[in-house]
């Protein structure tokens, strides 16, 4: 399993960090937050470098590139707190469409992606804190003209607006996934920590969803597991973007307590502060090693895979907890005000851990694959 970088992909994620630097710098998310509407013009600027369609492939209007360069720009994503429906659809529409589409529905849902057209997010969860796929129980009955889905999901990341939702509802013993016009939905934007990102619950009210619509064949055995596979390459970019997110605001707090003076030498200088900066670091190394071990499984189709992600997702969740809990001691009463950067990617970070699940969930499922006993 190769797990280094190659030039192509180190100057992606150069030209990535520069640009969100230059374009998405925290005055722009902090303008995103406090007039609670989405960045249209940086998502224009994403579109215009092609990053929608960097992972579409080639014969569906994209790039053809990999799941590991899609890794690179949403780890860069994390780090700049980036706002829009870019991570959404590059992580979670796109890969559901490609692993349970039909070629000609992934020619007609991706192209539009790829093209910048169209956004998308996932809609999985039928409970606020259960993210398993096995948790899914909105039924999908099927109409003359195709599919009935009635109920709501939480957690999706549509709270600034998107053109399209990948649905997924319970067929039989199996899973089916439903792309309905977001039009279609009821959206309520819910008051969630990360308003530079945030969430909705998508309510469906007995809607009816045409037979092209439904990918691939519902409820077999094919769907279902496209659905597993799909919510996997999710999970482990939520975790990188985790992971950048957390990173970022290490390096704040390390510059920081450099230059912050008591009693005549910086702060960073005692004992117990290095302690504080060395646990961050191993935190945030020990999540990404993980994290990118995930992206080669997934890259290279490992039966490894869905544990691995498990695992990125746990260290992910643990880092951000114990990044941001050191990050405020050490700005002290200054990482508590509004004016201070630091608490976007505190928010970023801690969003991100509760969606599709926490270090709990993941870790049971870790346990579960080496068969170690659990209480």
């Amino acid at each position: 399993m190769d797990l280094e970088f190659t030039s192509e992909q180190e100057e992606l994620r150069a030209s990535v960090r520069s640009f969100l630097e230059k374009e998405c710098a925290l005055a722009v998310v902090r303008e995103v937050v406090e007039s609670g509407q989405p960045p249209s013009a940086l998502w224009q600027s994403m579109v215009a470098l092609d990053w929608p369609a960097l992972a579409v492939p080639e014969e569906y209007g994209g790039i053809g590139l990999g799941f590991v360069e899609t890794a690179v720009v949403v780890e860069e994503i994390g780090r700049s707190v980036a706002p829009g429906p870019l991570f959404a659809t590059v992580s979670q529409f796109a890969p559901i469409v490609r692993e349970a589409g039909t070629t000609e529905q992934c020619g007609r849902f991706l192209s539009e992606i790829a093209s910048g057209a169209s956004t998308g997010a996932l809609a999985l969860a039928d409970h606020p804190t259960r993210w398993s796929v096995d948790d899914v129980t909105m039924p999908a009955v099927r109409a003359e003209t195709g599919w009935v889905l009635d109920g709501t999901k939480h957690g999706v990341m549509a709270g600034h607006g998107v053109d399209e939702l990948a649905v997924v509802a319970r067929v039989g013993e199996g899973l089916g996934v439903f792309v309905l016009p977001a039009a279609d939905v009821r959206l309520c934007a819910v008051h969630s920590l990360d308003a530079s990102r945030p969430v909705a619950t998508a309510t469906l009210d007995r809607v009816l969803v045409t037979d092209d619509r439904a990918l691939g064949e519902p409820g077999s055995v094919e769907t279902t597991r496209a659905v597993s596979r799909a919510v996997e390459e999710a999970t482990a970019a939520l975790a990188l973007e985790t992971v950048g997110a957390c990173d970022a605001l290490f390096q704040m707090v390390l510059a920081y307590v450099k230059d912050r003076k008591q009693f005549g030498v910086a702060v960073g200088s005692f004992q117990s502060m290095k302690h504080k900066m060395s646990n961050m670091f191993l935190a945030v190394e020990r999540a990404r090693s993980l994290c990118y071990f995930a992206v080669a499984t997934i890259a290279e189709d490992t039966p490894r895979r869905g544990t691995s992600v498990a695992m990125a997702k746990a260290a992910s969740d643990d880092c951000q907890h114990l990044v941001c809990r050191e990050s405020l001691q050490s700005f002290g009463g200054i990482g508590f005000t509004w004016e201070h950067d630091g608490h976007f990617f505190m928010k970023r970070a801690t969003a991100d851990g509760a969606l599709l699940g926490g270090a709990a969930l993941h870790s049971l499922t870790v346990a579960a694959a080496l068969e170690a006993p659990t209480l």
